[in-house]
């Protein structure tokens, strides 16, 4: 199963850029997107921002992972 999730750009250089996901932070290639820029909503998946999304989007999707995590394991 794949899935991609959605982080927000904090930093960018050229077609790199650290995104922020749940409190931690990786390297993604940004060369998909257009215009990507610092503050941008992005779905990541494999080391690649895949689209923008906004940040209403982004925040109910990462409170349905939170939610299935939850559920997952136990709690």
């Amino acid at each position: 199963m794949c899935l991609a999730v959605p982080g927000r750009i904090v930093d960018l250089e050229g077609t790199r850029a650290t995104v922020e996901l749940g409190g931690n932070t990786l390297r993604v290639d940004v060369s998909l997107i257009e215009d990507p820029a610092v503050g941008d909503w992005v779905v990541v998946h494999a080391g690649f921002a895949l689209e923008k999304v906004d940040e209403e989007a982004a925040r109910e999707t990462l409170a349905a992972v939170r939610r299935l995590l939850e559920v997952g394991s136990g709690e």
